[in-house]
């Protein structure tokens, strides 16, 4: 088939790559023109495991194209994959959805009688049935229809490839058939494919991020309760998640979640539930943002009580600037978040991260950064682990200790092996589990 795919983000490179590497045919479509011209010489905008070498190969191919123009996009396809972004509006919690509507006008005009245009962005419940009528008086004989991905980053081309569903909301047979074509070799492999109504598959995406996220702040709160007791977070996440009915997954104490999805995903759930007149049925939502927004002041509280209640005339070695490993994503970092918080109360910051130093320095130019892990605790008097990279674990304790000020490690991600690095002469402290007598 031919395919275009709107909007060439994180979400919309990894699906045309994918897509070509099915058997399609693809246009990406971008309004960045720099972005465009580094696709089309096989160059990734995001870090992702495997999509270099995807794009490579299928641009090389000629199977995987892409364009600034919408016009050639409508030219070239039937089926348009809308893969733009939803953030946070700067006036409310709700989801933005000018880049949506942007793509749908800019479409409109070009749309040959038949076309579907298929929505992968996660939306307020609704949106498919309010673009439907705007097609419906301007692009008669087109249809739209609700895709949502369900993907992680830093294993998205996984994800894409292997999915665990297929979730698609259409409003008739034949999207239903264009879209089951789209996904053969998936549903050929026995991907379950759930083809419902539009609104059920725009609330499946939230629902389910709604519900990890909750996971997450759950075991975040019972690590606050198991300091508060002197008890262990991690035993008791094992022994919670050892229950079938739970089971261990985002069961893990620590600093939280962030990123582009959950956090804005929860917030403007919650807000279209309000619109809706059903929000107190979601009010437990913004327990959960609180949570976890808290699990990021806690950090810092206990980092500045480890060096004696201030930061003043500190310095503060950080492990780690993307919001989680395997992806150079720095949007909505509680890394960079704990990092900034700690610079802005005294301390001399040097950030180290395997993939996002470059993301880093644009959202906060204000922080130092260091290309290596010793150059960035040298001298430290407290080194923060804050992002899970599994080059963090494969340190040497014992070396990195001879070049900080003082061996003290706050592991807020509970990855590390804590015996190994007291062995190396390290004072360690992490979320949930250590007790703070004399700490003060």
């Amino acid at each position: 088939m031919r395919l275009t795919v709107i909007g060439t983000g994180y979400v919309g490179t990894v699906h045309a790559a994918c897509m070509a590497d099915i058997g399609h045919e693809v246009l990406g479509i971008d309004i960045d023109a720099e972005r465009v011209a580094a696709l089309s010489a096989g160059r990734s905008p995001v870090h992702e495991a495997g999509l270099d070498e995807l794009l490579a190969r299928h641009v090389a191919s000629g199977r995987l194209r892409f364009t600034t123009s919408l016009a050639e996009g409508a030219d070239f396809a039937r089926t348009h994959f809308v893969c733009v972004g939803t953030p946070q509006r700067p006036d409310s919690k709700a989801a933005d959805l000018r880049y949506v509507d942007a793509v749908v006008d800019g479409l409109v005009p070009h749309l040959r009688p038949g076309s579907l245009v298929v929505g992968k962005s996660t939306v307020p419940v609704g949106t498919t049935a309010r673009l439907t009528r705007r097609l419906a008086e301007a692009a008669p004989g087109c249809e739209i229809a609700w895709n949502p991905e369900f993907l992680r980053e830093g294993s998205a081309v996984h994800d894409t490839m292997h999915p665990e569903r297929l979730v698609v909301g259409v409003s008739s047979e034949r999207a239903d058939a264009v879209l089951r074509s789209v996904y053969r070799p998936m549903l050929g492999a026995g991907v379950p494919y759930f083809g419902t109504d539009p609104a059920t598959a725009e609330l499946v995406k939230v629902a389910a991020n709604s519900f990890l996220a909750t996971k997450i702040s759950f075991i975040n709160a019972m690590s606050e309760v198991c300091e508060a007791a002197g008890a262990d977070a991690m035993l008791l996440a094992r022994a919670v998640g050892a229950d079938s009915r739970v089971g261990p997954l985002f069961l893990e104490p620590g600093l939280g979640f962030g990123g582009s999805c959950f956090p804005k995903d929860i917030r403007a759930f919650a807000a279209r539930a309000e619109e809706l007149g059903a929000g107190e049925a979601v009010v437990f939502l913004h327990e959960v943002d609180r949570i976890n927004t808290r699990q990021r002041t806690r950090t810092v509280d206990l980092a500045r009580r480890l060096l004696g209640g201030s930061f003043t005339g500190r310095r503060v070695g950080v492990l780690g600037a993307a919001f989680k490993p395997g992806s150079d994503d720095v949007r909505d970092s509680p890394a960079l978040a704990v990092a900034a918080a700690v610079q802005e109360q005294g301390a001399a910051v040097r950030v180290h991260d395997p993939e996002a130093l470059d993301n880093a320095r644009t959202a906060y130019p204000g922080l130092g950064y260091a290309f290596d892990v010793p150059k960035a605790c040298e001298d430290a008097d407290l080194v923060l682990h804050l992002t899970p990279w599994p080059e963090y674990q494969h340190l040497d304790p014992a070396a990195l200790a001879a070049v900080v000020h003082r061996p003290l490690l706050l592991d807020a991600r509970n990855a590390l092996d804590a015996p190994a690095w007291r062995e190396g002469g390290w004072t360690v402290h992490a979320l949930g589990r250590t007790p703070l007598a004399g700490v003060s």
